[in-house]
């Protein structure tokens, strides 16, 4: 990854001055660490007449990887080799933004403690960056740099010289040239517009970001013609966080229009004295959902099958309606904290014949749990690998058959609405997989019809009409047919 800045001088304002403002000697080649490879900076030429400062970013694949953490959608042998074969090392992105934020961050702030007259002189300069990246092609990066003053090179950079049939790629050769903006205000638009030009970050994007692209931004984004999609694409479209910088720009433009400060017409009401309404968490929204769809199913006998920490046991517990509450897991962790929560030793002879814990592995059969009205498997699949699912499939469908199986999982599509979600992860490190809706519908459509089931899906959550519910449920309902097949296989067992 490569970008070159270059400053044209004259006999009362050489161009070496350039060494000045970045803090970085002309006569060295320094080498600075960063969490994903090292940046080097060094002077191909350094004269009074002309001076260049070069950039070069050695991305490390593998500590990219490693420092994302995630194990994204699903761990797909194309997905996992995609983190470590990308353009990542080699074009433009929000990876050299921060490389340009951390190395030259005095004079991306306008700040020379040697020269403090040198900072607001505008200069001569002329950017080059060998490939970029330009979801948009060369009109955008026209649209985004020429209202800041730049007269912009935007030369497409074919797929291959060899077959010109092949057409242009989406990056560009970027050349920006300019006489009348400061060495500071340079670096502040190329710090926003790379990581926009790219549509991607290599990071999560959260709430600390509209105050850094606000702080680069001042001055220009708030009159910027493309001020909507700046934002959006630098906040990774995160619609939140796109409103909240929207709001704080128009306050930016309305106190400059009046001469005034930001502080001054954002006074207008006090700050809320009154708490206000938590959201419900979605851990009960999805609770609620499946006792609903429980009571509905008219069940007196259920089973929690992956209880975890019985949370779910005990609500249903509150019910009585419900004559017997199995939770199964296989960690005897969790049923260990589960007794606890319950207060086993301590229930009455009545509410703990209501009540059992056991272990058992939902990868195998196991006849203690035939005979009940209704299953539930929350949150459950999802934990397991995909080549393992078959068998979790036949152990409760097909050996178990409860009349009502519920089914919950996360709705991956939503994941875009976590805030504090990183892109491209999964919402819990065990998770081996997350599906959209069409995958689960797909999966849940198969079981049914393998074991004799109806089945129908009910969202869980907010119902976003873009990505859909943050969880998706499926309702199993055994059919008549299967409810046949399953006295005749009952009939066939007892005379074998």
């Amino acid at each position: 990854m490569f970008l070159t800045i270059t400053a044209t001088g004259t006999p009362e304002r050489p161009a070496t001055d350039l060494g000045f403002l970045l803090h970085k000697h002309p006569e060295k080649a320094q080498v600075f660490s960063t969490s994903y490879g090292k940046a080097h900076v060094l002077y191909p030429e350094a004269d009074a007449q002309r001076c260049t400062a070069a950039l070069l970013l050695e991305v490390d694949a593998v500590a990219l990887v490693r420092r994302g953490k995630g194990k994204g959608r699903g761990g797909a042998p194309d997905a996992a080799l995609a983190q470590y074969v990308n353009d990542r090392p080699y074009a433009a992105s929000s990876l050299l933004a921060v490389a340009l934020s951390g190395v030259f961050s005095s004079a991306m702030r306008g700040v020379c403690t040697a020269r403090p007259d040198l900072p607001a002189q505008p200069r001569s300069l002329r950017i080059e960056v060998p490939a970029l990246p330009a979801r948009g092609g060369p009109d955008l990066v026209r649209g985004l740099f020429e209202p800041l003053g730049w007269a912009v090179t935007a030369e497409p950079v074919p797929l291959d010289v060899q077959f010109p049939e092949w057409g242009d790629s989406r990056y560009v050769r970027l050349v920006l040239e300019s006489e009348a903006l400061t060495l500071a205000e340079a670096l502040r638009h190329l710090y926003v517009l790379l990581p926009v030009l790219d549509d991607a970050k290599h990071y999560w994007v959260s709430s600390e970001e509209v105050d850094k692209l606000l702080r680069a931004g001042e001055g220009w984004l708030a009159e910027h013609p493309e001020q909507k999609l700046i934002t959006s694409r630098y906040l990774s479209r995160r619609w939140s966080l796109t409103r909240q910088a929207m709001e704080r720009l128009e306050l930016v433009r309305l106190a400059e229009a009046d001469d005034s400060e930001v502080e001054d017409i954002d006074n207008a009401v006090e700050a809320e004295s009154e708490a206000e309404e938590k959201p419900t968490p979605l851990a009960v929204q999805r609770r609620d959902a499946i006792t609903a769809a429980l009571k509905a199913s008219g069940a007196a006998r259920v089973l929690d099958l992956g209880c975890g920490q019985g949370q779910l046991v005990q609500a249903l517990l509150k019910d009585p309606a419900y004559t017997e509450i199995v939770g199964v897991d296989v960690s005897m962790r969790a049923l260990t904290i589960a007794g606890r929560r319950l207060k086993l030793d301590r229930m009455g002879e009545r509410q703990a014949s209501r009540v059992q814990l056991f272990q058992s592995s939902l990868a195998y059969t196991d006849s203690r749990l035939k005979g009940y009205d209704a299953a539930v498997l929350s949150e459950v699949i999802e934990h397991l690998d995909l080549p393992r699912l078959p068998a979790l499939e036949y152990a409760v469908f097909g050996a178990a058959r409860p009349r009502t199986v519920v089914v919950t999982t996360p709705n991956v599509e939503y994941n875009v609405r976590w805030e504090s979600l990183p892109a491209g992860h999964v919402r819990h490190g065990d998770h081996r997989f997350e599906w959209t809706r069409e995958e689960f519908r797909s999966w849940a459509g198969a079981v049914a019809e393998r074991h004799g089931y109806g089945v129908e899906f009910v969202p869980v959550g907010p119902d976003d009409p873009e990505v859909g519910p943050p969880t998706q449920m499926a309702l199993f309902e055994i059919s008549t047919a299967g409810m046949k097949s399953s006295v005749n296989d009952e009939k066939e067992a007892k005379a074998a």
